[in-house]
């Protein structure tokens, strides 16, 4: 009989490890690949840098550091290696303020100038003047990839929404999107510690369609 209590208490008690563990404070807004890409056919990639854009307001640079070390640990721990001079660049965005619901990016922003060096050229769709308060900021204005027919997702007008897109820049397509709620703590202006980011990009890259490489899953929860 001991035994038996003994054992209900052990299953009760790893049932409530696994609920808690399964709670997670992020949120997977969209995952999604574009242009019928098969990303393994990739095998380097680059994050883009600040030098080549600018970060998101509020952002700082240790910040940066540790989203981008975060992105570039899944992409290795996916058989990808890191190149200066791949065609694969990872852009990165960051929500700054709340708005709207769902509308095609022609209807939110003209036609940019196309992207490249120069004053006011690091805007999120690439054209000079202040943020749009409905747009995220990415630092490689999305513009110079993205097409301008596409439709914006609803979810990711959420204060502290991060976002990943991977683009081809030879081609000058969007391979894969994926935004992820939120990295600010709740209820704050401040970004997430150096786990939490790392969890929250675990999370950005849950549905990414190349998996990890079999001696990193057991690793990842």
């Amino acid at each position: 009989m001991l035994m038996k209590i003994k054992s209900f208490i052990a299953g009760i008690a790893a049932l409530t490890g696994l609920a808690l563990t399964s709670c997670s404070p992020f949120t997977l807004v969209n995952s999604e690949t574009y242009n019928n890409a098969n990303l393994s056919d990739f095998q380097t990639f680059r994050i883009i840098t600040p030098d080549e854009g600018s970060l998101p307001p509020g952002m700082q640079a240790v910040t940066y550091y540790n989203i981008a070390a975060a992105i570039r640990e899944q992409m290795v721990e996916r058989g990808y290696e890191e190149s200066p001079t791949s065609p694969i660049v990872i852009n990165i965005g960051l929500t700054v303020h709340k708005e709207i619901a769902t509308a095609p990016l022609s209807a939110v922003a003209p036609p940019p100038p196309m992207w490249g060096p120069g004053p006011g050229n690091f805007f999120p769709y690439g054209g000079p003047g202040p943020v749009p308060p409905y747009a995220p900021y990415f630092m490689m204005p999305r513009s110079y990839y993205w097409n301008s027919n596409a439709q914006v997702i609803t979810g990711i007008y959420r204060e502290g929404v991060l976002t990943m897109d991977i683009v081809n820049m030879e081609t000058k397509e969007a391979l894969f999107s994926a935004s992820v709620a939120t990295i600010l703590e709740p209820g704050d202006s401040q970004f997430r510690n150096l786990s939490g980011i790392a969890e929250a990009v675990q999370t950005l890259f849950s549905k990414y369609p190349v998996p990890l490489l079999p001696q990193y899953r057991n690793q990842k929860k």
